[in-house]
C-alpha cells in the first residue's frame, strides 16, 4: 500500500512517500480500507519530536489520527462492523497511522457514517469533534442556558465546540479574527470577539464554562471571565497547584481517550443537522499534499480542518 513515513524526527521534509506492507489486524480490529484524513497539531508535534518521551514509537513512523472509509476486512471477534461499512474512528495512537490506504482499528473505536457524510467529512470529525465534545460534554457538563465561552472558534476544536454547546441550549461566545465571524455565526456563536480588536476579558463576565485551546495569557485572563464554581476546561495545560482555590473555580484538564459510542453520538447531531464539519482545504495523497497541509497547520491559523483525500 502506499503511505507518508518519516523515518526520523525533523521538519517537512521528513515526510516520505513509500510502499509498504499492508498492515496485518487482531481478532478485535478491523483492517479500515482509509477514504480520507485529516491533520491535527499532534501530527506534526510528534514529526518534529516533541512527543518522542510520550510516544516512544520506533520508526518508520506513519502519522495521522483521524480516517474515514470502508471496512475492508474483520477480525474474528468483531460482530458490530462488517466488510463494506462506512465508518470513521480516532484509532489509537500507534506507529500504524492514517497517513496510508489502509489501517488497523480496534472495533471499539468505530462508528457509523450517516449516508449523507461524505468521507472528507468523516475525516475532519473524529479528533477534534471527540476533544470538543469530552470537554465540554463529559468534563463541564454543559447544559441547557448555560453561558460558555470558546476560545479559538474556527479552529479545528472550536468550530466542533461552538456547535456541541449550542445543540445543549447554552449562550455561546468565542473568540477568532474578525474574516471568520460570519462562518461562526452560521455555527450559533451569539459573540465572536475579534481578538485583534477586543479583549474578551473585558467585555465578557459571569460565564460557567471556558474551554481554553490555547493556554498562556489567553487560560489567565480566562479566570476572570467565569463566575464562581464556573469551570474552565484546557487541552493545553493542567491546573497549577493552588489555582482552584485562588480563583475559585474547577478546572477540568484532559488528554483525549478516544471512543467509538461517543463518536456515534457526533454522527447522530450530522444526521439531525446540529453539527457540521468546516473543512479549510484538502490536499492530495502526496508527499507535497501532506508537506503543504503540515506548513499550514503549523501557522496556528488554520479555518477548521485540513482534509486528506486518500481514495
Amino acid at each position: 500500500m502506499k503511505a507518508i513515513v518519516i523515518d526520523q524526527y525533523g521538519g517537512i521534509e521528513e515526510l516520505k512517500e513509500r510502499e509498504v506492507g499492508r498492515p496485518a489486524i487482531n481478532d478485535d480490529q478491523v483492517l479500515l480500507e482509509v477514504h480520507a484524513t485529516s491533520i491535527n497539531p499532534i501530527d506534526w508535534k510528534l514529526r518534529e519530536g516533541y512527543l518522542k518521551e510520550m510516544l516512544p514509537f520506533e520508526f518508520p513512523i506513519i502519522l495521522g489520527w483521524d480516517a474515514a472509509g470502508v471496512v475492508a476486512e474483520t477480525g474474528r471477534n468483531v460482530t458490530g462492523f462488517k466488510v463494506g461499512d462506512r465508518v470513521f474512528t480516532r484509532p489509537l495512537t500507534t506507529r500504524q497511522g492514517t497517513y496510508a490506504e489502509y489501517v488497523p482499528v480496534e472495533e471499539h473505536l468505530l462508528a457509523k457514517m450517516p449516508d449523507s457524510m461524505s468521507f472528507e467529512e468523516g475525516a475532519a470529525i473524529p479528533l477534534t469533534g471527540l476533544t470538543a465534545w469530552e470537554g465540554l460534554v463529559e468534563i463541564a457538563g454543559v447544559k441547557e442556558g448555560d453561558k460558555v465561552l470558546v476560545h479559538a472558534g474556527a479552529g479545528g476544536v472550536g468550530t466542533f465546540a461552538v456547535q456541541i454547546a449550542k445543540s445543549f441550549g447554552a449562550y455561546v461566545a468565542t473568540t477568532a479574527s474578525a474574516k471568520n465571524e460570519a462562518m461562526l455565526q452560521s455555527l450559533g456563536a451569539d459573540r465572536v470577539i475579534d481578538y485583534k480588536s477586543e479583549d474578551f476579558s473585558e467585555v465578557l463576565s459571569g460565564f460557567d464554562i471556558v474551554l481554553d485551546t490555547i493556554g498562556g495569557e489567553v487560560r489567565a485572563k480566562s479566570f476572570g471571565v467565569l463566575k464562581k464554581k464556573g469551570k474552565l476546561v484546557s487541552i493545553i495545560e493542567p491546573p497549577s497547584e493552588g489555582e482552584e482555590e485562588k480563583y475559585d473555580v474547577e478546572i477540568g484538564y484532559f488528554f483525549l481517550e478516544p471512543n467509538g459510542a461517543k463518536l456515534q453520538k457526533l454522527a447522530d447531531l450530522y444526521e439531525s443537522g446540529q453539527l457540521k464539519a468546516i473543512i479549510g482545504e484538502t490536499f492530495e495523497f502526496t508527499e507535497k499534499g501532506l508537506k503543504n497541509a503540515h506548513k499550514i497547520s503549523e501557522t496556528h491559523h488554520a479555518q477548521g480542518k485540513l482534509v486528506v483525500k486518500i481514495k
